[in-house]
């Protein structure tokens, strides 16, 4: 075989490519199972984060059936539908006409108190940005709030997955009165007083305003499911319950 010529060339070459593709398909597929584990933890590692558990990976599951005590998926009006809500993926839910959409929610009991714990997703400077945010039982004040992103700045826009802007949310809230205001990211800072509003990101305000967004519309498609749990409230017997101005809930969106 005369290895000088150009058709042993491109054979070999051929051979190489078909060969190494192979062993490459093979390996993903052979480590697949082991990244949709790891993804399966983080996300639950991210859930448990809104109310205060920090577990590692190996713990996740575990530390999830403890801490989640109940899941759903609803429609656009609030009602419950079919559906196994960790499975939802919002990135293709976000292609749906909104009264198409399914919105998963998972319930945690924490000191006594339950917390709805919703996922968001929205738009970022360079790609998509996600979250989990949770609610306490007046469905307006957020108890946690947990942000990461795909391919944002580092030292910019990529500051959302970390505690110093995630830590601000806590204590806000979404209602001002009976309207749904969500949560602002300001940027140049947040007023001291301002209970809807944090402080953004400098350098990174396309990101911070992604975040708002994101807010704006994600607490927009679930509103159904406050004003129902919140009447759901008001219903049962006043010694049960400490009510104040956000209980009354009206069926407006979002200015």
């Amino acid at each position: 075989m005369d290895v000088n010529k150009n058709s042993y060339t491109f054979g070999f070459a051929t051979i190489m490519v078909v060969l190494v593709a192979t062993l490459l398909s093979a390996a993903a597929i052979s480590l697949k199972p082991f990244q949709d584990k790891n993804i399966e933890s983080e996300k639950k590692q991210n859930i448990l984060s809104t109310v205060g558990i920090e577990v590692s990976r190996e713990d996740a599951a575990t530390a999830y059936e403890k801490n989640i005590v109940n899941t759903y998926v609803l429609n656009n009006k609030g009602e419950e539908v079919e559906g196994d809500a960790f499975t939802v993926d919002l990135g293709v839910e976000l292609k749906k006409s909104a009264d198409q959409q399914l919105l998963p929610v998972f319930e945690s009991q924490q000191d006594g108190e339950k917390i709805y714990i919703l996922p968001m997703r929205g738009k970022g400077l360079w790609g998509p940005i996600w979250g989990f945010v949770a609610l306490k039982e007046d469905m307006s004040t957020i108890s946690g709030a947990v942000f990461d992103h795909k391919s944002e700045t580092p030292g910019l826009g990529a500051e959302i997955s970390l505690g110093w802007f995630q830590e601000p949310f806590v204590g806000k809230t979404i209602f001002e009165g009976t309207e749904l205001v969500s949560i602002k990211v300001v940027k140049g800072g947040a007023e001291e007083d301002d209970m809807h509003a944090v402080d953004g990101i400098s350098g990174g305000t396309i990101t911070a305003d992604g975040v708002t967004d994101m807010l704006a519309e994600r607490f927009g498609q679930y509103l159904p499911f406050f004003n129902k749990k919140m009447s759901e409230m008001i219903e049962l017997p006043t010694d049960s319950l400490v009510l104040d101005s956000t209980m009354a809930f009206n069926l407006n969106t979002i200015q």
